[in-house]
């Protein structure tokens, strides 16, 4: 296992249950927890810290386009948590998106650590699991 607790962020319903599956596969997270909006996201890492922070998610799996908020505005309102939440959860952007504005604006955000399209496969976890030994080391 490489991670205790992920937060997967996807508007899609289809495409939450074939990342979950991939997340299981991979062994990479031993809790997954899903919220298919950004707000009810933020909601839910302001209540984990308020509540048990022990279960605050070492890694984010967020989308970009959803509707209302999308994940760059997820990353705008991430950046007025506290330090904790900041410190704790590293982001990564999941996305089909092919709009090299959208790889650029990924990697000028100091909370995204990668950007992966979709959908995941085995080989993007075994990036990630490279990323998160050098991020432990």
């Amino acid at each position: 296992m490489t991670i205790k607790h992920l937060l997967l962020v996807d508007d899609s319903e289809l495409d939450n249950m074939v990342n979950c599956r991939m997340v299981e596969r991979n062994n990479y997270a031993a809790n997954i927890v899903v919220k298919t909006t950004a707000m009810a996201a933020l909601n839910y890492l302001s209540d984990t810290f308020q509540n048990n922070r022990e279960r605050l998610p070492e890694m984010i799996f967020l989308d970009i386009r959803m509707p209302e908020m999308d994940g760059f505005g997820f990353l705008e309102k991430f950046h007025q948590m506290d330090d904790i939440i900041k410190e704790k959860c590293r982001v990564v952007m999941v996305s089909s998106s092919i709009d090299p504005d959208d790889y650029q604006k990924a990697a000028d955000n100091p909370y995204v650590v990668k950007f992966v399209n979709k959908p995941l496969t085995n080989d993007t976890f075994e990036e990630l699991k490279k990323l998160e030994i050098e991020h432990n080391a």
